[in-house]
């Protein structure tokens, strides 16, 4: 199987465990952390352009698993979290960092935050050495085995 077969696989499979688990993804932490780890694997690479920024909102907005929030609410924060890591990215990576840290202390919440942000990063195909350098490390602020999820 292709490497862009297997991530997309993966990909489906995260998104077909987080729609299952939806009913416990209510929280404002989970909100906020599943928002604050989307704009973190957008700007990985330290740039995100305008149709990076629309294709990663715009599946923020389908996503199943997020539907219990408002989308404007979800797009508001998206955008809040990503001007901070455009503006200045090593300062915004740690208020990012601290917003994902803020469900450690519940387990499927912190899961359900890497596998948000592993679907966004294999959307298009290409889950990125950078995408998932920023999703190991959230694995290590949450202390979660960045191996639980192939990282």
């Amino acid at each position: 199987m292709a490497l862009w077969d297997r991530i997309k696989d993966s990909a489906q499979t995260m998104q077909n465990q987080l729609v299952a688990k939806k009913n416990d993804l209510k929280s404002g932490a989970f909100r906020d952390a599943s928002m604050a780890m989307c704009a973190l694997v957008a700007a990985a690479d330290g740039t995100i352009d305008p149709s990076e920024r629309r294709r990663v909102a715009q599946l923020i907005t389908s996503n199943e698993a997020l539907q219990n929030f408002a989308a404007d609410d979800l797009q508001r924060r998206f955008d809040g979290y990503l001007d901070k890591l455009t503006a200045d990215f090593d300062f915004g990576k740690v208020a990012v960092m601290q917003e994902i840290g803020k469900v450690k202390k519940k387990p499927v919440e912190a899961r359900a935050v890497i596998q948000i942000g592993i679907v966004i990063g294999g959307a298009d195909g290409d889950f990125d050495k950078t995408e998932q350098a920023v999703v190991r490390e959230a694995c290590f602020a949450l202390d979660i085995n960045p191996a639980e999820f192939d990282l």
